[in-house]
């Protein structure tokens, strides 16, 4: 919902914030893995509790995963392995988060809260693969009630303001509300097309998406 309502400004708004990185070529898959280190060491900090040290990395590491496709398109660098690369690392991001607060929960001795997070990490899931599979046979798949902008943030203000627990039911009811929202939508992209065979898409062209 944010990046369909605010993709088209970002590359402004972030060329704005951060000139500095568009005085000389910077290898954007660089940013990427970085990006994502930085992402996974702040699953760590939730995976011991430590909520705010989290939060802050996350948003560092988030900064970063904004940045590289910018920085891609402003230098004409952009090529099909980043995009992979890019999607990729988002998913491992997106686990290792959600398994942390799983974990973290779990040891706590809070099993529903625990959980919720569970949920929460299934249905980030599936709302990534249903998206990645439809697209592989060439059915559009646009936009969804909680995508991983919303959940990053989501997540941030929750370790942030000490309101993990309502984030993570947010994020889990409204991620789960999104794969079924995205199911319908596949369902009646495929009514379209005639429900040609799964995999047998019109272009045959590999997908990378980011959600």
């Amino acid at each position: 919902m944010i990046k369909e309502k605010y993709g088209p400004k970002l590359d402004q708004w972030i060329k704005a914030l951060f000139p500095i990185l568009f005085k000389s070529p910077i290898d954007p898959n660089l940013l990427t893995i970085v990006g994502a280190g930085v992402c996974v060491t702040s699953a760590v900090a939730f995976g011991m509790g430590h909520f705010l040290i989290g939060a802050l990395l996350l948003t560092l590491g988030g900064v970063c995963d904004l940045v590289d496709g910018v920085v891609a398109r402003h230098w004409k660098i952009s090529t099909a392995f980043g995009g992979f690369l890019d999607s990729t690392l988002d998913r491992l991001v997106d686990m290792a988060v959600l398994i942390a607060l799983v974990v973290y929960y779990g040891q706590s001795g809070d099993l529903t809260t625990a959980l919720v997070a569970a949920v929460g990490l299934i249905a980030s899931v599936l709302t990534s693969y249903t998206k990645a599979r439809a697209e592989a046979i060439d059915v559009p798949m646009a936009g969804g009630f909680i995508e991983r902008g919303e959940r990053i943030v989501l997540i941030v203000a929750g370790g942030a303001l000490g309101l993990m627990e309502p984030a993570l039911w947010i994020l889990a009811v409204g991620a789960t509300a999104t794969v079924v929202q995205r199911f319908d939508a596949a369902r009646k992209g495929f009514d379209r097309l005639g429900d040609a065979s799964p995999g047998s898409g019109a272009s045959g062209r590999p997908v990378a998406h980011s959600e």
